[in-house]
């Protein structure tokens, strides 16, 4: 039970991990207990296998989106009914069985194909069953409006009757099988790139290196130690006040964080990019449609109890939410987004060097790009993406390889993704810097339609396609989803460190490189202070 109460009118709201079905790429969706709640007070404020070709790979389990009602238990077999449906093309699951089953092998995911193809063909002949007996009983109603005789009649209500009831029964039992069908195939991951290597993060394929190591010819510190001696962060007194993994920013780290989100936004709004400050408290049913998990065992999602609502873990998922259920102009396309947020997530199971100090933290700010494109554009702007990362972590002077992930280390939505790893001195190892659950500093991903799909983000390709003759009216032409692409551009506990131990100095000052230097009021560099 969540401890609420009030202090002075400000309400406090409980957070726990609570525990409804898993969407990942690697879990098919189990209900387990409630695990042991990990609790934090809030405030409110003022009230596909390589071989096929791509257009195989690419293709959108697609149909049109549905809407669901909430999420409710149906006693008698344990059912779940589903609290949003994605518009998943089983038919075409169906025809590329050995291509999908292939996929999910790859992926090491634990969705059951088999499960899906024999609940889908379970379906179908009940579907057929009930039009079957809708054909019937619609028979039986046109009989009994014809003259009949008191014996004929009361023949026909009681098949009628026996109609009905039958349906019933049927029709239920059609509801529950497509509620078991729609979570069975919602674990399934999107198809992959024919050219994303295949197996674990040791597969990853290396696309470009920049730059090199600094060579120091003095001892090297890493960021816990530059920060201490030039009194930027404490990490004791948050740890008091909110727990481990927390942090207080001080003196240049402030100017410095607010320097690297203003330039960052600066130069991808240069880009064609429109600037959002985002929602950072969303609905899990949203969360989940963008293929996030946001309750399990070992979610990275902090969700509020008592709710239907979450904490984001990135930018990504409230500006994929913003065209929730709508249907684009083809003009309009592409929609390209910039945004800046306050990111939150559990770090469960996070343990280890790398996650000292400032690299893995439980709150942090992020700018995230987020694009939908039309399908055959998305290749290009993933392209883009993957190039405004390289300019600015480039311009910044840092050393960072850029890598095509295998398919091991793909989330569920993701086609392809390319990930951004800087050389980090104090951890004497590349860091990922820019994506939100692993240990790069940037990532960014290519999920064609498999968050539209399931959000519900379509566009017209053209605004008709034929005139009806009779009635003389355009009729429209069918929508497709978009495709939808999202990329770090910074996230800032992690360029932080990497500014911190790439530029050190042997006095133990910082130099700050040069684009950032306007946005510090004009400070170059970040000295001792004087006692």
């Amino acid at each position: 039970m969540a401890l609420q109460c009030r202090l002075s009118g400000t309400t406090i709201q409980s957070l726990k991990m609570a525990t409804i079905p898993i969407l990942s790429s690697s879990s098919r969706f189990i209900f387990r207990p409630l695990p042991q709640s990990l609790k934090l007070s809030i405030f409110s404020r003022h009230s596909p296998p390589r071989t096929p070709p791509i257009t195989l790979l690419i293709r959108a389990l697609s149909a049109p989106a549905v809407a669901a009602a909430p999420a409710t238990e149906i006693s008698d077999n344990k059912v779940v009914k589903p609290q949003w449906r994605a518009a998943i093309d089983f038919k075409w699951i169906r025809d590329n069985k050995e291509a999908v089953a292939i996929n999910i092998k790859n992926r090491n995911s634990n969705a059951n194909l088999e499960f899906v193809l024999e609940l889908y063909d379970k379906m179908l002949n009940l579907q057929k069953e009930v039009e079957r007996l809708r054909g019937e009983r619609n028979t039986v109603a046109n009989k009994m409006k014809g003259k009949l005789e008191p014996s004929e009649r009361q023949k026909l209500i009681e098949e009628g009757k026996n109609l009905k009831e039958g349906l019933m029964t049927l029709e239920e039992d059609l509801i529950k099988l497509r509620d078991e069908l729609q979570l069975e195939a919602q674990c399934i991951p999107n198809m992959t790139h024919p050219d994303v290597p295949i197996g674990g993060e040791c597969s990853s394929k290396l696309r470009n290196m920049v730059g090199s190591r600094r060579e120091f010819d003095f001892p090297i510190k890493d960021h816990l130690q530059i920060g201490k001696e030039l009194d930027l962060f404490d990490f004791d007194a948050a740890a008091e006040v909110s727990g481990s993994k927390f942090y207080y920013l001080k003196n240049e780290a402030v100017m410095l964080e607010m320097a690297l989100v203003n330039w960052t936004l600066t130069e991808v709004m240069k880009r064609g990019f429109t600037p959002l400050t985002t929602p950072e408290i969303v609905r899990s049913s949203v969360v989940e449609k963008c293929g996030f998990q946001p309750r399990g065992e070992n979610t990275q999602v902090y969700s509020i109890e008592d709710s239907d609502q979450c904490l984001i873990g990135t930018a990504e998922i409230p500006v994929g939410g913003i065209h929730m259920d709508s249907i684009l102009s083809k003009s309009s396309l592409p929609l390209k987004y910039v945004a800046f947020s306050h990111c939150f997530r559990t770090e469960a199971g996070a343990a280890g060097t790398a996650t000292r100090g400032l690299y893995r933290v439980h709150q942090f700010s992020k700018v995230e790009m987020f694009i939908l494109c039309r399908p055959e554009d998305s290749d290009m702007f993933h392209e883009e993406l993957i190039k405004i990362e390289e300019d600015l972590f480039s311009s910044l002077g840092l050393h960072y390889k850029t890598l095509d992930m295998a398919t091991g280390d793909l989330g569920a939505p993701a086609y392809r993704k390319f990930d951004v790893e800087a050389w980090m001195p104090g951890l004497e190892r590349y860091g990922e810097v820019l994506h939100i659950f692993s240990k790069q500093i940037s990532s960014a991903s290519n999920c064609t339609d498999y968050q539209s799909r399931r959000l519900g983000i379509r566009y017209r390709p053209s605004e008709s396609t034929s005139t009806n003759s009779k009635k003389g009216q355009a009729s429209l032409a069918t929508t497709k989803f978009v495709h939808t692409l999202n990329a770090t551009a910074c996230a800032v506990p992690r360029m932080l460190v990497c500014l911190l131990e790439n530029f050190q100095q042997e006095d133990g000052s910082v130099i700050i490189p040069n684009p950032l230097r306007p946005f510090m009021g004009g400070i170059e560099l970040i000295s001792l202070k004087s006692r």
